[in-house]
């Protein structure tokens, strides 16, 4: 057999070799790295987002709270690679500094907050220029891009020592996934007239994690209005039932939606792909 002939042989051998280890190779990446966005809700307003290039987002990731799937799910989750919080509340703030110090998760959040969860000790080195910005700033993160958006509240919170530390402007987040879908986020707000211009600026919105319980946020009538304002293909329900106050329910917003969308309500610990 000639140099040549030898060449193309090995050429071929490595081509099927490749060919025989690409459905073992897929086999062993997670569902959502298959072309789906996974979504997971474990309670409150805290959600997971993975993406079909495995990135992994934590919302709000308050994983303690009374509806949490499962006790200590903060020192459980395998991967994180950005910290989304919308606003300095202990029930959004919740377990981002012990995810951060155990996965090196980035902070995206208000330059305000970021500074004070850094000094509550998020480590510095994660929450950076890159990742902290304001109201219309988008940050790339992984393959989504994530922008902060208005949303209607107060903000602040109290470490572990008892010290108090400003949060800055409470935010929504509008999630920009390549490939997939565009996921809104509205954070602890009431109904705002900014909500409309979200579909002008990002286009169609295909997942609303929108806030029902009312008493903090709005309730599942002024919920509705969003909405509509926003015409989302599929709407999630959060921050309702986890303390009596917060009584509004699903069931609430779908009889005020009067069928004008879905509303999807998501089972604590159960991704599901969108």
């Amino acid at each position: 057999m000639s140099s040549a002939s030898r060449s193309l042989a090995r050429l071929a051998a490595l081509a099927l070799a490749a060919l025989a280890a690409a459905p073992l190779a897929a086999s062993a990446q997670p569902k959502a790295a298959r072309g789906k966005t996974e979504v997971t809700w474990y309670g409150h307003a805290a959600f997971v987002v993975t993406t079909p290039g495995g990135t992994v987002l934590a919302i709000d990731p308050w994983l303690s709270n009374p509806k949490a799937p499962e006790p200590g799910l903060a020192g459980k989750l395998p991967k994180v690679d950005y910290i989304l919080v919308s606003h300095g509340h202990f029930d959004h703030v919740g377990d981002a500094i012990a995810i951060a110090k155990r996965t090196g998760a980035k902070l995206i959040t208000n330059f305000d907050l970021g500074s004070s969860l850094v000094a509550a000790g998020y480590p510095k080195d994660q929450a950076g220029m890159d990742t902290l910005g304001n109201m219309g700033g988008t940050i790339q993160a992984g393959d989504a891009a994530v922008t902060m958006v208005t949303a209607v509240h107060s903000s602040g919170f109290t470490d572990e020592k008892g010290t108090g530390h400003p949060g800055g402007n409470p935010m929504g987040f509008v999630i920009q996934v390549k490939g997939g879908p565009t996921i809104y986020h509205t954070g602890d707000t009431d109904l705002t007239q900014d909500m409309k211009q979200l579909p002008e600026r990002f286009g169609r919105v295909d997942v609303m994690l929108t806030c029902i319980g009312g008493h903090f946020t709005m309730d599942p009538k002024a919920a509705a209005i969003a909405v509509g304002y926003v015409h989302p293909r599929t709407v999630v329900p959060m921050h309702f039932g986890t303390f009596p106050a917060i009584a509004g329910t699903p069931d609430e917003l779908r009889a005020a939606l009067k069928g004008k969308a879905e509303v999807r309500v998501l089972e604590p610990g159960k991704p599901v792909g969108f």
